[in-house]
C-alpha cells in the first residue's frame, strides 16, 4: 500500500493537523506502508492546482490518497481517497475567519467530502457538527480518535535554559496557539480575580501568535500574574506540563484537544472547558461549563484548592491518556485506506 498526503501539512510544521499527519505516518511506515507527500508550493493557489493534479492522475497499483487536514481536490479523484474533515469551530465561535474566508473554507471542504471516497473525523462531537453543516448522512462518517504517545510526556524533563529563569516553583499553565478561539482574553482577565492573584501563581502562557492573535496578544501582554513565554521546544512544552499546578485550557472549541491528553500525560491537574470535543476527550479533568472570566477563576480557585484531587489527578489524567492508542488509530486508518481501494 501506498499513501499520498499533503505536503502543505506533512512537511510543514502548522500545528495539530501536522502532529496528525506526522505520527499516522509514522506508523503507517513501521507497518510497510509507503508514505510520500503531494507537491506543494508557496501559495494556496498553486498548491491547489497540484492537489486536484494529483487528483487526476491515473492512480498507480494500492495507492490511497489521504486529505489530512479539512480541504482537499476540486474534482473527483481517479486513486481512492479519504479525507479527514477535523471539525467546525465556526459553527460555534464566531470570528474564526473572515466571511469571506468562511464561505471558502466550507466551498473547499465541501468539494473534498464530494470529491473523495470516504471522510473522516476525530470526535463524535465533529462528526455531528460535519454531518449538520455538509449535509452529509452521519452514519457514513467514520470517527478515529487521536492516539497520545503516553511514554513521551511520562517521561521526566528538565527545563532548558531558555526557559529555566523565567519559571517560578508554583505556576498555572497554558500551552497553544494564540488565537480567538481558544479564549485567552477570557483567561488573562480571569487571573486578575484577587483570590487567584493572592496565590502566587502566575499564568505561563507558551505558544505563537496564529491567526488574528493582536488582540490577545496584547491582552496577555498587559495583564498582570501572566508571562508570555513564546514559542517552547518539545522538551521545555512537556517539562512544563509535568511541572505546574495546573493546566488550563478555557477554549471555545476543540474538534478534538490535543493539548489536554498531552497535559495530563504528562502528569498535570487540568482545567478544560466542555466546548467541543473536550467533553468527551477532558475525561477526568475539572471542568467549566461557562467560559467567562469570573466562571474561569471560579473554576481555578476551586480546582487549586482542592487539595484531594491535586493528588488524585496525575494518576486518573494519565490512565485516561493511555485508552486515546495511537495504535488503534492508525490500524483503525489503514482499515479505511482498504476499505476505499477494495470499491
Amino acid at each position: 500500500m501506498r499513501v499520498l498526503m499533503p505536503g502543505r501539512i506533512l512537511d510543514r510544521h502548522v500545528g495539530g493537523n501536522t502532529t496528525y499527519a506526522r505520527t499516522l505516518a509514522a506508523g503507517l511506515r513501521e507497518r510497510g506502508v509507503d508514505v510520500g507527500s503531494m507537491k506543494f508550493v508557496g501559495n494556496p493557489f498553486g498548491t491547489l492546482a497540484l492537489e486536484t493534479a494529483q487528483a487526476l492522475r491515473r492512480p498507480q497499483t494500492d495507492q490511497v490518497l489521504h486529505y489530512v487536514a479539512d480541504t482537499g481536490p476540486l474534482v473527483p479523484t481517479r486513486a481512492p481517497s479519504v479525507v479527514t474533515v477535523h471539525g467546525v469551530a465556526s459553527k460555534w465561535v464566531g470570528g474564526v475567519r473572515t466571511p469571506r474566508a468562511e464561505q471558502v473554507w466550507r466551498g473547499r471542504v465541501a468539494a473534498a467530502i464530494r470529491n473523495t471516497n470516504a471522510l473522516v473525523t476525530v470526535s463524535e462531537s465533529s462528526a455531528d457538527d460535519v454531518a449538520e453543516v455538509f449535509g452529509v448522512d452521519r452514519d457514513s462518517i467514520t470517527v478515529i480518535p487521536h492516539g497520545i504517545d503516553s511514554a513521551k510526556f511520562d517521561e521526566p524533563r528538565q527545563f532548558s535554559d531558555e526557559i529555566r529563569g523565567s519559571v517560578p516553583e508554583q505556576f498555572l499553565l497554558y500551552v497553544g496557539n494564540i488565537e480567538p478561539r481558544k479564549n485567552l482574553i477570557e483567561l488573562v482577565q480571569a487571573m486578575a480575580d484577587r483570590e487567584l492573584a493572592d496565590l502566587g501563581m502566575p499564568l505561563l502562557i507558551a505558544g505563537k501568535p496564529a491567526w488574528d492573535a493582536d488582540e490577545s496578544m496584547e491582552a496577555i501582554r498587559s495583564a498582570p500574574n501572566v508571562h508570555y513565554l513564546g514559542f517552547v521546544s518539545e522538551n521545555d512544552k512537556i517539562a512544563l506540563m509535568q511541572h505546574c499546578t495546573a493546566f488550563l485550557f478555557p477554549s471555545k472549541y476543540e474538534g478534538f484537544g490535543f493539548p489536554v491528553l498531552e497535559a495530563m500525560a504528562a502528569g498535570a491537574p487540568v482545567v478544560a472547558s466542555t466546548r467541543g470535543a473536550l467533553r468527551e476527550v477532558a475525561g477526568p479533568a475539572r471542568t467549566t461549563d461557562e467560559i467567562d472570566r469570573h466562571s474561569i477563576a471560579r473554576a481555578i480557585r476551586e480546582a487549586v484548592g482542592d487539595d484531594d484531587w491535586l493528588e488524585s489527578a496525575p494518576a486518573s489524567g494519565r490512565a485516561w491518556a493511555e485508552t486515546f492508542s495511537w495504535d488503534k488509530s492508525i490500524e483503525h486508518h489503514i482499515s479505511v485506506y482498504r476499505s476505499v481501494m477494495d470499491k
